[in-house]
């Protein structure tokens, strides 16, 4: 017997790539469950700051996280690593992606409304309110 092959909606789903080489597609997408084993792929539309996240750090302690933007404009933010030091910006354009390290704080800000990928295994994933200006 044939096992249909179903049209996946990018935007409301999320898909989980196990360690067993077996993919599966939750919707609507969640993000809660962070101790699941396997990569996960997201994307997903963004209008403002509030849309992704932008009043907190993210880390991931178990894999480097990639993320592109797809349309519009998007800028990865790098906590310092070293008291003193700059945040580190990665601007991202249509097109553009980065890949933040293993361990290295991270939150984003949109440019415009955006487009956006991201792939990164989320076991291990905390977050931290951003205490900068405006937040």
């Amino acid at each position: 017997m044939t096992v249909p092959v179903p049209r996946i909606d990018l935007f409301g789903s999320l898909l989980h790539l196990h360690p067993s080489g077996r993919m599966r597609v939750e919707q609507p997408a969640t993000d809660t469950e962070l101790e699941r084993e396997g990569w996960l792929f997201m994307v997903a539309h963004a209008e403002t700051d509030d849309d992704v996240h932008g009043d907190h750090w993210e880390i991931h302690t178990e894999a480097d996280e990639f993320v592109a933007c797809l349309t519009g404009g998007i800028r990865v933010i790098l906590r310092p690593e070293e008291a003193g030091d700059d945040e580190e910006v990665v601007e991202l354009g249509a097109g553009a992606g980065t890949i933040v390290p293993r361990g290295r704080w991270h939150r984003l800000a949109l440019d415009a409304p955006s487009d956006m990928m991201a792939v990164t295994l989320p076991r291990g994933t905390r977050e931290e309110r951003w205490t900068g200006a405006g937040a």
